[in-house]
C-alpha cells in the first residue's frame, strides 16, 4: 500500500512537472510570436528564439533583436569557413576559373561577418550610454546589417556562376539564403525594439 502511494506520488509530481514545461513553451511561444509577427520570416524568427525564452526570462526587446543578430552572425561565419574551404579545394585544380567564381563570394562574406560583428556591438551599446546615442547607434547597425543583407544576396544570386557543381552551388546558396533571412528578421526586430523604445520614452517624457 506504501509503496503504491508512493508510486502515485511520484505520478502525480511528475505530471505537475510535464504540465508546467508545457506551459512555459506554450507561454514563451506566444510571445516570441507577438515579436516574430514584424518578421517576413515568422517561422525562423520563432526557432530562433525559442531555446532562449521561458516562463519566466522571456527576454526583453532589445535581448530579442541581439539573440537573432548574434544567430546571424554564427551563421555568417559557418558559411565563411564553408565557402574558404571549399575555394581551397578547388584552387588545387586545375581549373582556376573555379576558385575566381567564389573569390568574389568570399570578399562579400567576409565583408558580412566583419558588419554584423560590429552590429552585434553596437546593439548592445544601444541605452547605455545616453539617449543622446541611441539613434546613432541604431543607424550604425541599420546600415551595417543592410549592407550584410546586400552582399548576402548578390552572391547568393549573381556571383555564384556554372563553374561550381551543382551540388556545392546548392550548399552555398542555402546557406547564404539563412544568413539572409537570419539578417532581415534582425533588421525588422531591431525596427520593433527602436520603436517601443521611442513610445515608451515620450510616455514617460510627455
Amino acid at each position: 500500500m506504501a509503496q503504491m502511494t508512493f508510486s502515485l506520488l511520484v505520478l502525480f509530481l511528475t505530471t505537475l512537472v510535464l504540465l508546467g514545461t508545457v506551459e512555459s513553451r506554450s507561454r514563451a511561444r506566444a510571445y516570441l510570436e507577438a515579436h516574430c509577427q514584424a518578421t517576413l520570416y515568422s517561422d525562423l524568427c520563432v526557432k530562433t528564439l525559442l531555446p532562449y525564452a521561458s516562463k519566466y526570462d522571456l527576454p526583453s526587446p532589445q535581448k530579442i533583436a541581439q539573440i537573432s543578430l548574434t544567430t546571424c552572425l554564427a551563421k555568417a561565419r559557418f558559411t565563411k569557413a564553408y565557402v574558404d574551404m571549399v575555394a581551397k579545394e578547388l584552387n588545387k585544380t586545375e581549373k582556376p576559373e573555379d576558385y575566381q567564381a567564389l573569390e568574389e563570394c568570399l570578399h562579400q562574406i567576409n565583408g558580412g561577418v566583419n558588419q554584423i560583428t560590429q552590429s552585434v556591438k553596437e546593439l548592445q551599446k544601444m541605452g547605455k550610454d545616453g539617449e543622446e546615442n541611441f539613434g546613432w547607434h541604431e543607424s550604425n547597425v541599420q546600415s551595417w546589417v543592410g549592407a550584410a543583407l546586400t552582399d548576402a544576396t548578390t552572391c547568393m544570386d549573381g556571383v555564384l556562376g556554372d563553374k561550381i557543381g551543382s551540388k556545392t552551388k546548392s550548399i552555398i546558396r542555402a546557406r547564404f539564403l539563412n544568413v539572409k533571412q537570419l539578417a532581415s528578421n534582425s533588421l525588422a526586430l531591431l525596427n520593433r525594439f527602436t520603436a517601443r523604445h521611442r513610445a515608451s520614452r515620450a510616455i514617460k517624457n510627455p
